[in-house]
């Protein structure tokens, strides 16, 4: 069990990060990618990656099928971008790659080129980046769009309850296997740990490829817990789901909804529909009033996300 101590400061700092982070959604593909106990999510993932051996060769040594894998592999400014994210690990000081390293060693052999990836050679760094680079691009890079629509999907459904709520509110709906007893979060996890935010407020990371939440093994670096986002699978145009959705509300409000399969503003809304902007708002506020939509202003705009109701409907067809 993991147990995440709040204070009043760390709920006023938590948030939900935008979407897919490239560097822990490359990570966790590794686990999936040897995992074959059947799963139809993932199904199709694994029938058609086609991974050339090199970056393998790299990365396989370096993320186990479970338990430990250094921290280093997913830095924070991943979440700006792939190659901000590799810029950042190529900048790992000395120290801490060694230290991590040597905790991964401990239960798992080593290639000897880890050696000199423990002695920062700027070389080994950039080959470990490059691997990084080629397995995201071959194995995610097709399927990115689709991750992306369900990460934010997953976002924009905590995101309606941390405005309607408050944080405490968002932290209740991450269950069974994430449970709000304030001021404590209490994560499944396979070790006993205790994780005190001091002030610092907590990221929460919906993923693909997560199949249990996990959390930066060091408590030093900036809090964040990458958890599974809920997989939705929303009806594509012209599908007879999507068919049955446009029977049911009428075609440009169904495309409405569709496209709010992330936050988004009355503009961004529009422009996902093909609408006009008064069209995009006006059918934004009937979807409000039915209870499918939220919308909360935002400085000059508003913004708007499905709601759980609105995100069945959808699913429904």
């Amino acid at each position: 069990m993991l147990r995440i101590h709040f204070t009043a400061a760390d709920l006023a700092r938590t948030r939900v990060s935008d979407g897919a982070d490239p560097l822990w959604e490359t990570v966790l593909s590794l686990h999936r990618l040897r995992d074959r106990r059947p799963e139809p999510a993932l199904a199709a993932w694994r029938g058609t990656t086609r991974i050339r051996s090199g970056p393998l060769r790299v990365l396989l040594p370096l993320v186990p099928p479970r338990g430990y894998f250094p921290d280093f592999l997913t830095p924070p400014a991943a979440a700006a971008g792939m190659e901000h994210g590799l810029e950042a690990l190529m900048s790992t000081p000395r120290t801490r790659l060694r230290s991590e390293l040597t905790a991964l060693a401990h239960r798992n052999e080593l290639p000897s080129w880890t050696r000199s990836l423990a002695d920062g050679e700027p070389a080994t760094l950039r080959a470990l980046a490059r691997s990084l680079r080629d397995y995201h691009h071959t194995a995610l890079g097709p399927a990115w769009p689709h991750i992306g629509r369900c990460t934010r999907a997953d976002r924009s459904l905590r995101l309606h309850a941390l405005w309607q709520g408050g944080a405490e509110a968002m932290l209740r709906t991450y269950g069974p296997d994430i449970r709000w007893r304030e001021p404590v979060l209490e994560v499944a996890y396979p070790v006993e740990r205790e994780l005190r935010l001091e002030g610092r407020g907590l990221l929460l990371v919906p993923s693909y490829f997560c199949r249990s939440p996990v959390a930066l093994a060091d408590a030093s670096l900036p809090p964040l817990l990458v958890y599974p986002a809920r997989r939705e699978v929303h009806p594509e145009p012209g599908s007879r789901q999507d068919q049955r959705l446009a029977t049911l509300m009428g075609h440009t409000r169904a495309a409405v909804l569709r496209a709010l399969s992330g936050d988004c503003t009355t503009s961004e809304l529009a422009r996902r529909a093909g609408v006009s902007l008064s069209s995009a708002s006006e059918h934004a506020a009937v979807l409000r009033a039915a209870g499918l939509v939220s919308s909360v202003r935002h400085r000059n705009s508003v913004r708007h996300s499905l709601t759980p109701l609105g995100s069945a409907v959808l699913n429904a067809g």
